[in-house]
């Protein structure tokens, strides 16, 4: 595997295919001393890790031939300019027709572009029948890969997330003698004895015997080692359905127009600026009123109707009256010149602050474990979407009116609030104090820390999780956090660190879904085109398992499910697509037609994929 960058995504992608998945990693670094370039260093001293460096300024093609590129099976290319990534594809696609290509880019629009146009370069090449097109190209964004795990996190607090065709799963570890949950799928991993709660340990034994963790256990093991082990469960987060419509109120229109008037945010125009505008216009009309009554004796109502009319350029001139009625109407056109401008803006505003606050929807009062999301940018509007596939209310808030989730969540009728989250009292407008959960995703670190931290304060218990730009930053909050509030969970994660994993499975093939570390092994949840595979064509769901090799999770259609990508696997909001059945008949027996998605272990995926049994004590297994 082959890695250009020296970022975080870059650092954590090498340790990720190094140290889960095993794999030999070359990086190409623009220079030793910038960026992350110092961390991913100290891991090529490390003489248990087999990555190497290469420093190039530029991802040339000399560079790429130095890197080994044409005897690579995946190249990833992180840099954050996207046409250094564009330039290095089409350098690497020439070198290396069959190679895996991993990019990272911002602008979508131009990622589908370059997918498809190196896929074709694929079947120019005549290089169709060695290779299949559904693993040579994958594009990527950091938001769309870091979704589903902040959605999990903020549902369920603490699991390792998987994502197929808009679902979100996890793998949760159950204590021993915990029951069955209705939403687990699946027994991933039977835990070894000391290591029950953490299934990523890394000091467990490397050969598991009877008391050692045994990956895909059959059902006798999982069953009798149930009271004694703790297990990782696959568990299922969100549902494959469009988020339902908020319900109607049955009360009629009168009682819903009271209540909307009601809450209709009509203390904006009694804000200082309004008050402060009127009441020195207030107090000139007072003023010119009087020195009306004084130069033209007469009723009240004429003293004070006759400068109105003035200051507002609606009266006659003044040429057949007293000169002092004269000096008086050129007086009060003059301050109307200088008053009306007040006025009007002062009126705009506050009509603009009502009609953006009114289109807002305050949480009810009586709302409580509810999720409080902060941000509707690009990743909070997908964070939004996901959530509402769960059971769980959501409460927004959002500054930006014209954000681009501010529409979505009006359609979903989802609580929300056009404010700051920093100002006094939004968070407690959003009932934080009852809300179960926090997640803050605006793109400013600081102002997350401070939203974060004010909402502790109100709710020690509230579970946490933001995103930070900066990987140190982040482990440094996660670690002060945590030691402040120690009942509470807390997750603060940069974008590299969510995106390290799809990345790496992006890069073993497309057809790899996500990637699962447990202890010294790790799992590979992938999509199996039945046809042609003796092991699963024919065969039940029941008689296609093989204990500690791999286990069909779910059958699907191949000519509904459509050929795996990117969009399918890490990050998809199409929710009206056809889904997998995740909960087949044992005795289902598997078809040509059918595709299925498959746990498995490096060493059972190899021998399901190239009927090629890799010996048995290759590390990487």
């Amino acid at each position: 595997m082959v890695i250009c960058g020296d970022d975080g995504l870059a650092h954590r992608l090498a340790v990720t295919l190094d140290a889960v998945c095993g794999e030999a990693v070359t990086v190409v670094l623009p220079s030793r001393r910038e960026g992350h370039a110092p961390e991913i260093a100290t891991l090529h001293r490390d003489p248990q890790s087999p990555v190497e460096l290469l420093v190039a300024a530029r991802p040339d093609e000399q560079t790429l031939r130095a890197a080994g590129v044409e005897r690579a099976a995946a190249l990833a290319l992180t840099y954050r300019d996207d046409q250094v990534n564009v330039t290095a594809a089409l350098l690497a696609r020439t070198l290396n027709p069959t190679i895996r290509l991993v990019i990272r880019m911002y602008n979508r629009e131009r990622g589908e572009h370059l997918e498809r146009l190196l896929d074709r370069a694929v079947s120019a090449l005549g290089r169709t029948d060695d290779i299949a097109l559904d693993i040579s190209t994958t594009v990527l964004s950091d938001t769309d890969t870091a979704v589903p795990e902040l959605v999990a996190a903020a549902a369920v607090g603490q699991g390792d997330p998987l994502q197929v065709e808009g679902q979100v799963f996890r793998g949760v570890v159950r204590p021993a003698r915990t029951p069955p949950q209705s939403a687990d799928l699946a027994t991933l991993a039977v835990l070894s004895g000391a290591h029950q709660d953490d299934p990523a340990s890394e000091d467990s034994p490397e050969t598991p015997g009877e008391e050692g963790t045994q990956l895909l256990p059959d059902t006798a093991t999982s069953y009798h080692r149930q009271f004694t082990h703790g297990r990782l469960m696959l568990e299922e987060v969100t549902h494959h359905h469009p988020p339902e419509a908020p319900p109607r109120d049955r009360r009629g229109y009168g009682a819903w127009l009271r209540d909307r008037l009601a809450h209709l945010p009509w203390k904006v125009f009694l804000s200082h600026e309004i008050l402060a505008v009127f009441g020195a216009l207030a107090a000139i009309v007072l003023v010119l009123a009087a020195a009306t009554a004084l130069a033209e004796p007469g009723p009240l109502w004429k003293s004070v109707y006759l400068p109105l009319l003035d200051i507002f350029t609606m009266g006659d001139p003044a040429t057949d009256e007293s000169p002092a009625r004269r000096v008086l109407q050129l007086i009060a056109g003059f301050v109307g010149l200088a008053v009306l401008p007040l006025v009007v803006a002062a009126t705009m505003n506050a009509t603009e602050a009502f009609r953006t606050a009114s289109v807002g929807h305050p949480p009810a009062e009586d709302l409580s474990d509810h999720i409080v999301l902060v941000g509707l940018g690009k990743i909070g509007t997908r964070v939004l979407a996901q959530l509402r596939t769960t059971a769980h209310q959501v409460v927004v808030i959002e500054r930006d009116p014209h954000a681009r989730g501010v529409v979505l969540a009006r359609e979903l009728g989802v609580p929300l609030l056009l404010e700051d989250a920093g100002a006094p009292g939004v968070l407690d407008r959003a009932r934080i104090r009852q809300s179960k959960s926090l997640l803050v995703l605006t793109r400013d670190d600081g102002e997350n820390l401070d939203i974060v931290m004010a909402a502790r304060e109100a709710n020690p218990q509230v579970r946490v999780v933001m995103r930070l730009y900066d990987d140190d930053f982040a482990a440094t909050v996660s670690r002060t956090m945590r030691a402040s509030y120690p009942d509470a969970t807390t997750r603060s994660r940069s974008v590299s660190a969510l995106a390290a994993l799809p990345f790496a499975a992006a890069m073993m093939g497309r057809h790899v879904l996500g990637i699962m570390p447990v202890e010294r092994g790790s799992l590979l949840f992938t999509t199996v085109d039945v046809a042609g595979h003796p092991e699963l064509e024919g065969r039940s769901v029941h008689q296609a398992f093989r204990a500690n090799e791999w286990r069909v999770l779910a059958v699907g259609s191949a000519t509904e499910t459509g050929s795996p990508g990117p969009t399918d696997t890490l990050g998809s909001l199409r929710l009206d697509r056809p889904g997998f059945e995740w909960r087949p008949s044992h005795g289902r027996i598997l078809g040509a037609g059918d595709r299925v998605v498959v746990v498995s272990t490096r060493r059972g995926l190899d021998f399901l994929m190239a009927g090629v049994q890799p010996h048995p004590t290759d590390p990487r297994t």
